[in-house]
């Protein structure tokens, strides 16, 4: 896979799960008086960032032969487009007496902040496709 439809491919990715996020904190902000909800949120990057470090590891680990479809391979790196997005419910912790842990202005918050990274997420898919417009003028 070559760098630029990898770099798009990651920022799609991206794009996907802030919009996940978004769904996720507007869930929450909708739900901020309901007796006992639970906040959610969305865990990627860190999944993400195992499979991208698997896959370098993998480039100078040792390699071993494999001669029968039953051997292990060790050094199997994780390929990120495997990975996928988890919701994760926040059960330790209760901002209110009802049993509800949703901060509404916290959730506001969030919601900016996703929507200027989708924001900036598009404009970074944009700029890689002006670099290919600009090599393929040249």
């Amino acid at each position: 896979m070559n760098s630029f439809t990898r770099s798009v491919d990651l920022l799609q990715r991206e794009m996907d799960v802030t919009s996940l996020r978004y769904q996720v904190s507007a869930n929450n902000l909708a739900n901020a008086e309901v007796p006992n909800f639970k906040r959610s949120t969305v865990n990627f990057e860190s999944e993400l960032k195992k499979a991208l470090d698997s896959e370098e590891a993998a480039k100078s680990a040792f390699k071993l032969t494999v001669t029968d479809s039953r051997h292990i391979q060790i050094t199997t790196p994780m390929d990120y487009r495997d990975v996928e997005p988890r919701r994760v419910l926040d059960y330790t912790t209760t901002a209110k007496t009802n049993g509800n842990n949703v901060d509404a202005e916290t959730e506001a918050n969030n919601i900016l902040q996703i929507q200027m990274q989708y924001r900036l997420l598009s404009q970074l898919v944009g700029f890689e496709f002006d670099q290919l417009t600009t090599a393929m003028k040249k």
